[in-house]
């Protein structure tokens, strides 16, 4: 009677080994076992045997020390140096170096004046306006300049309720300053004082000229000339022009409001001194306000000066002016 044997097959064994070493051999361990580890191993750490070192420090070559130094090296440095700067200064001292040198270096200035707008004489600008009412134009402030004019200054505005309501100017540069009187309205700044008007003239604008400026021009500026911008040739002291003097004034009066705050101060002012030695255009550069200002202006007006001088002929100079209110 025979029996039979299983024969167990290498590879069924093998393959069964290799997929239990994948399996993780145990669960991971609960949480207080862990907790417990990391308490132990602050309050009592495992000591551990000492850090036996057997490195030895290896001597290397000093990596400056590559190529030396020798005495040699620097005598050939300073020769060839000075060699070089030798040169230099014997090639800068040849007169046919430097003749080539100013040759190449000479610098051609163009001329531009065919190129350039001619310049239009100060005297030649100005402008005029009214609407033809019997009183003279009264004082005020003018506008400032600008390229375009959409509205003419008024000192009487015969529409007081107009559709679209637009800024007045005169035009002329923008950068032109005018002469300012620190007045609310509108007006000529060189008119006298007087009741609101746009002055005798025609075209709009303020004076006894035409064409929608100010003054007894013609145009949209602002003097007696015409075509825009501001007339008067305005100098300033210095390059032939001599600056004028006071040859008369009169100490300012002091405001009321000032005099109960006892306040004191200086105020600058800038103003134009013409060839009869009158000031005009007086504006406030730096004011103290409380009234003293307006006190200011009034006693330079009052004041008499010197004209400034230019090639013998008393001309318009502009000047600044202190004016100091001190309570005795």
């Amino acid at each position: 009677m025979s029996t039979h044997r299983e024969i167990e097959d290498p590879l069924s064994n093998s393959a069964n080994i290799h997929l239990q070493r994948l399996l993780a051999e145990s669960i991971e361990e609960p949480w207080f076992l862990s907790v417990y580890r990391n308490i132990r191993d602050i309050l009592a750490p495992q000591k551990l045997p000492p850090l036996i070192v057997t490195s030895r420090p290896v001597e290397v070559a000093d990596i400056w020390g590559l190529y030396g130094r020798r005495r040699e090296s620097g005598l050939l440095s300073l020769a060839v140096h000075g060699c070089a700067v030798t040169l230099l200064f014997t090639a800068l001292s040849n007169h046919t170096v430097q003749k080539t040198m100013k040759r190449a270096g000479r610098l051609i200035v163009p001329n531009l004046a065919d190129y350039m707008p001619a310049a239009r004489k100060a005297k030649e600008d100005g402008g005029g306006g009214g609407d033809g009412s019997p009183a003279p134009a009264s004082r005020g402030r003018a506008p400032k300049f600008a390229l375009r004019q959409f509205v003419p200054p008024a000192a009487v505005i015969n529409n007081p309720d107009p559709k679209l309501l637009l800024e007045p100017t005169l035009i002329g540069p923008p950068d032109v300053q005018l002469p300012s009187n620190n007045m609310a309205v509108w007006g000529d700044p060189l008119a006298r004082l007087g009741p609101p008007s746009n002055g005798p003239g025609s075209g709009g604008g303020i004076g006894p000229g035409n064409g929608g400026g100010i003054g007894p021009g013609d145009g949209p500026g602002l003097g007696p000339g015409h075509g825009g911008g501001i007339s008067g040739n305005v100098y300033g002291p210095g390059g032939g022009v001599s600056a004028p003097t006071v040859r008369y004034k009169i100490e300012p009066e002091y405001s009321e409001e000032a005099r109960k705050a006892k306040y004191s101060g200086t105020v600058l002012l800038s103003i134009e001194v013409d060839p009869s030695g009158r000031a005009r255009n007086v504006s406030v550069i730096k004011g103290v306000g409380l009234g003293l200002d307006e006190k200011a202006i009034e006693a330079v007006n009052k004041w008499r000066f010197n004209p400034g001088l230019k090639d013998g002929k008393p001309v318009t100079v502009r000047a600044q002016v202190e004016v100091n209110f001190r309570l005795l």
